[in-house]
């Protein structure tokens, strides 16, 4: 067999199981695990597939520009924000995490809405300046132009000092066994700092997030409460974020 028809096949494994493992792939091709290894070395290089320990796991989509990523599944996002939107209550602090999904989430919160928003992207903080009753608290630091936030120690100390009711989290990836992940190691630090200092932790899971992986871990599933998806997901790919105690909503 062929190395490029080896890799096709492969890619075909993990679309259909959601993740691959290298002893398995070995004994199915005949080859050594060596040649596993490269073959999923040189998939993750091109962006195909992200390698975790043992195997790899299905690459997120949602690791591109900013720009890229506003317009990828763009219904699907509108439709989970919506619903992420109606969980918040009146008086609570909510920490709202930068990315495209949170952006939409903003759009939902009625001007009648009156809570505290603390973020660390001065776009959502730019999209709420027309609420009257909501205050926002900004958190300073380095822009991170990628994923336009601020990262860095001087983010993460400002965070120490906020207490919320709701953390929004944005990833990249999530998924039940590598738990939550993105594409930058900055941005894992201040999402995890988020996530410590609230009563509870969101991920808005739009479908290309969903059972992917990036290169930098957040935390284990364990980090968050609650996950909001699309209606039409299938049971079989949530049944195991559930199991670990996570509450999942369909919109």
């Amino acid at each position: 067999m062929l190395t490029s028809q080896r890799k096709q096949l492969i890619l075909q494994k993990l679309a259909a199981e959601g993740q691959v493992l290298s002893k398995d792939l070995s004994e199915a091709f005949n080859v050594s695990e060596d040649t596993i290894r490269r073959d999923l070395r040189e998939l993750s290089a091109e962006g195909l597939l992200q390698r975790v320990h043992g195997g790899a796991l299905p690459a997120s989509a949602a690791t591109v520009t900013f720009a890229e990523r506003k317009n990828l599944r763009l219904d699907a996002k509108r439709i989970i924000a919506k619903r992420g939107a109606e969980l918040i209550e009146p008086g609570q602090v909510v920490m709202i995490d930068g990315g495209t999904t949170t952006a939409e989430l903003i759009t939902f919160l009625p001007h009648s809405l009156q809570i505290t928003v603390v973020t660390h992207s001065p776009s959502i903080a730019l999209g709420l300046a027309d609420h009257p009753l909501i205050d926002v608290i900004m958190i300073g630091g380095r822009l991170f132009k990628h994923s336009l936030v601020a990262v860095g120690a001087a983010a993460i100390e400002n965070v120490a000092n906020v207490r919320a009711d709701i953390f929004f989290m944005g990833v990249t990836g999530i998924h039940a066994d590598a738990g939550l992940s993105t594409g930058d190691y900055e941005e894992s630090c201040i999402k995890r700092a988020f996530s410590q200092k609230a009563a509870e932790t969101i991920v808005l899971a739009s479908p290309e997030k969903l059972n992917s992986a990036s290169a930098w871990v957040i935390g284990d599933i364990s980090l968050i409460n609650t996950m909001v998806v699309e209606e039409n997901t299938a049971e079989h790919l949530l049944s195991p974020f559930i199991a670990k105690g996570v509450t999942v909503i369909k919109a």
